[in-house]
């Protein structure tokens, strides 16, 4: 069970795993073990996503999401085969967190009298500094 979020719990059943050769270092062991982790999770059928978290991550996470409506995490960061996949949920962890808490809307503000002021004088001061760099008029 993957606990990500006290609303959010996955049973690893929902989980299916690919598994290849790694690139990067390693010596001979690259060539021969399958060490690459690529986890599949169908997050479109998910039972165990709360449907608002479903819609944000879908949503954030679309170029992850194959024609199967599938998740999809790769990992090669280590040599370990069992290292990856650990890596690949916590991968996944990290991501479902981020859409667990629905964002803050904005509150529309505007600027102050004084604000708008102050940015008013600081373009005017820029622009006497700017004309204070040329060169004398020819007519003094």
């Amino acid at each position: 069970m993957l606990q990500v979020h006290p609303r959010i719990q996955i049973p690893l059943g929902e989980f299916r795993w690919t598994y290849a050769r790694s690139s990067g270092p390693g010596g001979q062991n690259v060539n021969k073990v399958n060490s690459k982790v690529t986890l599949h999770w169908p997050i479109a059928t998910s039972a165990s996503l709360p449907e608002d978290v479903r819609a944000r991550a879908m949503k954030r996470y679309a170029k992850r999401i194959n024609q199967q409506g599938d998740l999809v995490i790769h990992s090669q960061r280590y040599r370990d085969q069992a290292k990856n996949v650990s890596d690949c949920l916590e991968k996944l962890s990290q991501m479902l967190s981020e859409v667990a808490v629905p964002p803050k809307r904005r509150i529309a503000t505007r600027p102050s009298r004084a604000a708008k002021q102050r940015r008013i004088d600081e373009k005017k001061s820029r622009g006497k500094k700017k004309e204070l760099r040329r060169k004398p008029d020819q007519d003094d």
